[in-house]
């Protein structure tokens, strides 16, 4: 495996590009869900929604899932039993994590803009988002550990980036927010220049979009997956809160105001489609990033939280569904595993074909 120095090439000086999620899969990567801490008194909760979206996911791509070893891949197995699933497209992988979220501490994968079939990684910092859940020293390794695995060409920017913090329209903009890239926690040395250049000369977009704050419960200090997710070049979905009693309220609105504000590099407005949230969903008295946003594109299909909302949960499934007319929409009860404070598109990243 080659590692390629960030100071002598980026990813976009050598013609590679980060596709948008809706782009053919070769695969998805997760990493197992294992840390109790994570759902504190809910882990064996928090399995059944895991092990159906897997199951899902496995008749239309492959499933390449990251464990501890033997031990947890025969638990793995063991759960997996009891579901539906194409055992022809699982595969697993002993690299060990500290946690699930591989949306954050996977590999970005790149495809190259000119010679066919020819990838590369990124292999970003990764803190656990600020340093909030030590240790993260086995999740920082995992893309490095796939780039080996797939014999791929490995970028290391040496900064702080999350996967779930980014949103790309697959035509050179890339989504954003200021709570979280902005944040001291992450790169304190960089001003939002500097981090723009960072993702456009590594994720090779011309245009960074940014909104402001994200929901209330997400613990990542705002990731955009859970706000606004693109699901055409000139089309995003935006979440918001009819409830003007309710704290994401005024959030969400300034967010919507900022989207149907913002043009792309062709000049055109952004299409600007409006997804509800659910009901408040809370568990200990903690509210939950509860958001239909944090749907994961698959091959053929998309996959959406849903919360046991009679009214928003059917609303939610058939406004993706509109926006994804060639998909099938599983809805799949997210409920007990958004207690885990993340869902579908938290814990899954896609290796494009």
């Amino acid at each position: 495996m080659a590692n390629l120095n960030p100071e002598e090439f980026t990813p976009r000086q050598l013609g590679y590009y980060f596709p948008p999620e809706w782009a053919r899969h070769a695969s998805t990567w997760l990493s197992w869900i294992h840390k109790e801490e994570s759902w504190p008194g809910k882990l064996e909760a928090a399995y059944p929604a895991y092990c159906e979206f897997i199951g899902k996911l496995s008749f239309h791509e492959l499933v390449n899932i990251n464990v501890a070893g033997p031990e947890m891949e025969a638990a793995a197995k063991q759960r997996l039993k009891s579901f539906d699933i194409n055992w022809n497209h699982i595969r697993f992988h002993h690299f060990p994590s500290n946690d699930a979220w591989c949306r954050d501490h996977g590999p970005a994968f790149l495809l190259h803009k000119s010679e066919k079939g020819k990838r590369a990684i990124v292999d970003w910092d990764y803190n656990a988002w600020g340093g909030k859940y030590p240790p993260f020293d086995l999740d920082d390794v995992i893309p490095t550990r796939v780039g080996e695995l797939l014999q791929l060409p490995v970028f290391y920017p040496g900064i702080v980036m999350e996967g779930g913090s980014v949103e790309f329209n697959g035509a050179c903009t890339l989504l954003t927010t200021s709570a979280c890239l902005l944040n001291e926690n992450r790169n304190p040395d960089l001003n939002r220049e500097q981090i723009e250049w960072y993702l456009k000369e590594y994720y090779h977009v011309d245009q960074i979009l940014w909104l402001e704050e994200g929901i209330a419960g997400d613990d990542t200090d705002g990731h955009i997956d859970d706000i606004a997710r693109f699901v055409k070049p000139d089309t995003v979905l935006a979440v918001t809160e009819k409830d003007p009693e309710d704290e994401n309220y005024t959030i969400l609105q300034d967010n919507l105001e900022r989207l149907k504000r913002f043009t792309l590099i062709n000049g055109k407005a952004l299409n600007v489609v409006e997804l509800p949230m659910p009901q408040p969903v809370v568990w200990e008295d903690q509210r939950l990033p509860a958001s239909y946003a944090n749907f994961y594109i698959g091959n053929g299909a998309v996959y959406v939280p849903t919360f046991r909302d009679a009214k928003n949960d059917p609303l939610a499934l058939q406004t993706i569904q509109k926006c994804f007319p060639d998909r099938k929409i599983y809805g799949i009860d997210s409920t007990d595993l958004i207690w885990g404070l993340g869902s579908f598109h938290c814990l899954s990243q896609q290796e494009p074909a």
